[in-house]
């Protein structure tokens, strides 16, 4: 291609560019609210024009795969939390089980987990926290959670670690990070893997540092509704180059090359290498380790992530803003159990959880309902007990203690909105509806 040609080129997309930037300014206007009428949902995605132009960027590249804007926002969203690496991937729960695959590789030696191993988790939550402890033939040790910070029992996990455990895997409930001082000193002692599910508490601290740095490996969700968003999309942060290469192994058919897409023969041995039965020098492009998956990103997703990125911290602020207005306009208000950080920590809130008080007279599906029908969003605190999904009943787990709180979650606990496109408006609409149907149960008692 001429220079020439090259400055034609470049001329012209520049022009696309600038055109869908004056499209995406007019098609993104609001309009204005209107209590009843118009939804509050529960989460929603956050686009401007510079996010739209970076989606028509990457097309126009026409390198649909992994590509430039991938390696871009891996490295920058690595730099965000403050780990060694990340690893792109088609979604959160996908890098839910990349992140606790990557740990059964026979390439990590004796620390490699095995059918059998017991992983600490917790009975409420979702349930791609818990599915990749059973997809690999693992052992769940289930934990009650505390009311208010919706994390493990910190006693608890000190009470399960039995000879079998080997790792721990639970997630920031909501975007408030669980006791890292007492994980952290279990997983010391006992020698411990430690996998957060960091998926809905991005930019969330614990005594100042980014939950997802902590663990071996951790996970993010970037579907619409998390705190940035590449549609569909997750990825596995990582510290360790030996791991990173089994969930890249993992991710990517099981193949044991590890060359970039698009590359060849990175360890310059292509057709050196024997392992496995197979012959010698048998390409090793075609060569697999792991019983994988293919569960790769697009370039396309991956670009509207970089643009995302230099929203984060905006976001974040709003997301606590909403949270600590909420709470303002909560407080006092009876028969509620308003939720808290934990100690040492400041989350990046995801939903505001509400639990109703077991002494209160309201139903929690009939203030579902009329929440519902004021076109307010509301979600559960997801599988609730998981234990009680009908899926997960005849599983091979072992639980420590009771579940009285997690039982308790799954019968009087929901969550409503923070995120950034909420305003004062918006938040005292939700808010009083909650509280007129809750002034309105007990006055009819």
């Amino acid at each position: 291609m001429s220079d020439a040609t090259s400055g034609s080129l470049k001329k012209q997309r520049a022009r696309i560019l600038d055109e869908v930037r004056g499209f995406a300014r007019e098609s993104l206007v609001s309009a204005p609210f209107v209590p009843g009428e118009t939804p509050v949902p529960v989460s929603g995605k956050v686009l401007d024009a510079e996010d739209y132009a970076y989606l028509v960027d990457a097309c126009l590249d026409g390198w649909l795969t992994a590509g430039r804007f991938t390696a871009e926002f891996e490295r920058k969203l690595a730099k965000f939390v403050g780990v060694r690496g990340a690893v792109f991937t088609n979604s959160g729960s996908s890098a839910n089980l990349l992140a606790l695959s990557a740990l059964t590789s026979p390439k990590l030696g004796k620390r490699a987990l095995k059918a059998g191993d017991e992983v600490l988790a917790v009975a409420m939550g979702f349930p791609t926290t818990v599915n990749p402890i059973l997809q690999n033939g693992l052992r769940p040790v289930m934990v009650d959670v505390e009311l208010g910070t919706y994390d493990a029992i910190a006693d608890r996990l000190r009470e399960a670690v039995g000879p079998k455990t080997r790792a721990i895997m639970m997630a920031h409930t909501l975007g408030n990070p669980f006791n890292l001082d007492v994980v952290q000193e279990l997983v010391n002692e006992h020698k411990l893997w430690l996998i957060e599910d960091n998926c809905d508490a991005l930019g969330s601290t614990y005594r100042g540092q980014r939950t997802g740095s902590f663990g071996d490996v951790a996970t993010v969700s970037f579907y619409p509704a998390h705190h940035i968003t590449t549609g569909e999309g997750g990825a596995v942060l990582v510290k360790s180059p030996l791991v990173r290469r089994q969930i890249e192994s993992f991710r990517d058919w099981g193949r044991d090359c590890y060359c970039e897409t698009g590359k060849d023969n990175t360890c310059q041995k292509r057709f050196e290498w024997t392992l496995g039965d197979l012959p010698e020098g048998y390409d090793h492009k075609y060569t697999y380790s792991h019983i994988g998956y293919n569960l790769k990103a697009t370039d396309i997703q991956a670009a509207l992530g970089v643009s995302q990125l230099d929203k984060l911290e905006r976001f974040i602020a709003a997301r606590r803003s909403n949270f600590d207005y909420l709470t303002a306009r909560f407080t006092g208000v009876d028969g509620l159990f308003l939720p808290r950080a934990t100690e040492h920590s400041e989350p990046s809130w995801f939903g505001y959880p509400l639990t109703l008080d077991p002494a209160h007279p309201v139903n929690r599906e009939e203030l579902l309902r009329y929440l519902d029908a004021r076109k307010i969003g509301t979600r559960l605190m997801f599988a609730g007990n998981v234990l009680k999904q009908p899926a997960y009943r005849n599983i091979d787990a072992r639980i420590v203690g009771d579940l009285t709180n997690t039982d308790i979650v799954m019968t009087r606990t929901f969550w409503i909105g923070v995120h950034p496109q909420l305003d004062e408006v918006r938040l005292d609409y939700v808010a009083d509806s909650i509280i007129d149907f809750l002034k309105g149960t007990s006055s009819a008692q």
